[in-house]
């Protein structure tokens, strides 16, 4: 049996691993992992071929496959952005909604590729995207409801600002963590398999066993950029909400 970080090693076919400090580089803000930063731009990169390659040649009559892929998925996320505000206020956060689900998406499911990496598995992206929505909620509640968007930090009263403050800043915290702790267990559980078994052995060995946990790995790699993109749109939709 292989241990953990053996894998990893011969795993690391790009040779992140061996720049650096395991992988680490040190910068004027601080030791970044570089592994994170090129999946991240190959994602994003990914992400906008995938696009551009779905819209290109847009027909109403005769729509390619990509196209309706990316019209179902913008269908979905529209209907629960308008389920959940006013039209006319969810209109304007489609395009990031979109988005966000995309890169979640591409994201999770990169790491299932041999020699890659998830950049959602490193918990620096997955915070970033959370203060990104932290703030983002802060900045739209603002826009909406003025100062009155503060009120619902003392209601019914003062004594309650430190709760709602915990609950406040306890948002980001739990939306990172439940994204980078389902995504990384699923890469750390793939390397055990891939040390537990040997590719030699026969399909009642450690293939089945990788190949039936790939495909659960799928799975909750949807369901993870799903849950999200859900929350996001949950926590915007409480602080754009009318008031009377």
């Amino acid at each position: 049996m292989k241990g953990i970080e053996q894998v990893h090693e011969e795993l690391d076919f790009w040779g992140f691993l061996e720049v650096g400090h395991h992988g680490m580089v040190h910068t004027p803000i601080g030791d970044v992992n570089l592994k994170t930063i090129v999946m991240t731009w190959v994602v994003m990169i990914l992400v906008g071929i995938f696009t551009v390659a779905a819209t290109r040649n847009m027909s109403v009559d005769r729509p390619g496959k990509l196209q309706l892929m990316v019209e179902e998925i913008f269908r979905f996320l529209r209907g629960l952005v308008y389920e959940n505000m006013d039209y006319r206020k969810g209109a304007g956060l489609m395009c990031l909604i979109f988005t966000l689900f995309i890169f979640l998406l591409f994201s999770n499911l990169w790491g299932l590729v041999p020699t890659m990496m998830s950049p959602t598995a490193d918990v620096n992206t997955t915070l970033g995207m959370a203060l990104m929505v932290f703030l983002l909620v802060q900045v739209l509640g603002l826009r909406y409801n003025g100062f009155n968007f503060f009120k619902h930090f003392v209601q019914p009263n003062f004594l309650f600002l430190p709760i709602t403050l915990i609950e406040e800043l306890s948002k980001p915290i739990t939306l990172s963590l439940r994204l980078y702790g389902n995504i990384y267990a699923g890469e750390v559980l793939i390397a055990v398999l891939l040390g537990l078994f040997s590719l030699t052995l026969d399909l009642l060995g450690g293939f089945i066993a990788s190949v039936v946990w790939l495909a659960f790995s799928i799975f909750v790699s949807c369901i993870q950029a799903f849950i999200f993109t859900m929350l996001t749109i949950a926590y915007i939709s409480q602080v754009v909400k009318e008031h009377h």
